[in-house]
């Protein structure tokens, strides 16, 4: 249980400070630099792996696929969000994970959908949806969403994609050995799918970095804490909890980011915040029964 806790801390850390440094550096090339960072951190622990004759080369297709969904798209769409949400909105909005994290492993896995899973995804939609709403029940039917939820949406889905795959097949004897090594097969051809992004951002958009002792704590803390640490402990408690029953656990960030953004930003979380909250936890009991 204890690593499946310490990522939703990180995670809404990692929110808090995307919203704070988002006038300082372009979307995408944050989530480039903080895994470039971590990549380098990773390597004198696990640069053997990129040795010619390691199964990695064998496995490329995976690993690329891994580092593309939960180190590429993941955190860039977050990070994104960001640019035109608040750090309670985003976490929010990816508090509907069980309901992607259950879709997707009846679309694509094969996982049947039970009916308390079904009770408890109607709660959290329900919640997720008031936020979307920001408060307003008479005007969903006018519900326009902002650039942010549509981007946190996409991220929601390519991370529960990600979790699945985890779980799908067993990785080479070599890498699994090291939690390092598993990690940074991912990092080192996300840093690279990453980077092409950034490139991208950089020659089609009027990108700037403004350096400054923020930034450098900022890129810091994303590429130690929620990069390394909480990967590490979320790869971990998926694999031996399951994606279904750890995405409960991610619902957790919002109510960590609503108390650091208060604390750091302070933005002071609404009515509808907690009305919306207790549902997605209410949908989390619900679920959560069942999938034990």
């Amino acid at each position: 249980m204890f690593l499946l806790i310490v990522p939703p801390l990180l995670w809404a850390g990692n929110v808090v400070i995307g919203r704070v440094v988002s006038t300082l550096v372009p979307p995408i090339t944050l989530n480039f630099l903080r895994w470039a960072i971590a990549f380098l951190i990773l390597l004198p622990l696990a640069g053997p792996i990129f040795r010619r004759g390691s199964s990695l080369w064998l496995h490329w297709r995976r690993f690329a696929l891994l580092g593309l969904l939960g180190v590429g798209l993941y955190n860039a769409l977050q990070y994104m969000a960001l640019q035109s949400s608040t750090p309670i909105n985003v976490t929010l909005v990816a508090a509907g994970m069980p309901v992607w994290m259950m879709l997707t492993g009846w679309l694509f896995f094969g996982v049947a959908i039970v009916r308390r899973q079904i009770i408890g995804a109607i709660l959290s939609i329900g919640g997720v949806l008031l936020v979307l709403a920001r408060g307003e029940l008479a005007h969903l039917l006018e519900l326009r969403l902002v650039a942010g939820d549509i981007f946190m949406i996409f991220a929601t889905i390519v991370w529960s994609i990600y979790s699945w795959l985890l779980t799908r097949s067993q990785e080479p004897a070599d890498i699994r050995a090291n939690w390092a090594s598993f990690l940074l097969a991912q990092v080192g051809f996300g840093a690279v799918w990453s980077g092409l992004f950034a490139a991208g951002e950089w020659a089609y958009t009027d990108a700037v970095i403004h350096w400054n002792t923020t930034l450098f704590a900022a890129l810091a803390y994303v590429s130690i804490g929620p990069a390394i640490i909480a990967f590490r402990c979320w790869g971990a408690g998926v694999q031996r909890a399951g994606p279904a029953v750890a995405a409960f656990f991610s619902n957790l960030t919002p109510l960590f980011a609503a108390v650091l953004s208060s604390a750091v930003l302070g933005e002071t979380p609404h009515l509808y915040h907690a009305i919306a909250f207790l549902l997605i936890v209410g949908g989390i009991v619900v679920s959560s029964r069942r999938a034990a």
